[in-house]
């Protein structure tokens, strides 16, 4: 098999592949975007998020903290 003949191959089944996708897995995404911006809006999810921003703030915070009194200690 040529080079050329294989890269016409690999071209037409990525093409086909594309193609048939593009049509049967919309609806598919869709239902899966729609689930997931559900689970992602849900009042818990919202509550436990800005949790997690809190206590990612807090942990930098002291980790900032910890830098500036090794940098100090060191120099």
């Amino acid at each position: 098999m040529s080079k050329t003949f294989r890269w016409i191959l690999i071209i037409a089944v990525g093409v086909t592949a594309y193609v048939l996708g593009a049509k049967a897995g919309r609806a598919r995404y869709r239902e899966l975007r729609g689930i997931a911006q559900s689970v992602w809006n849900d009042p818990q999810v919202k509550k436990i998020r800005k949790r997690a921003v809190k206590e990612g703030q807090k942990v930098a915070k002291q980790a900032a903290k910890q830098a500036d009194a090794a940098l100090k200690h060191r120099g």
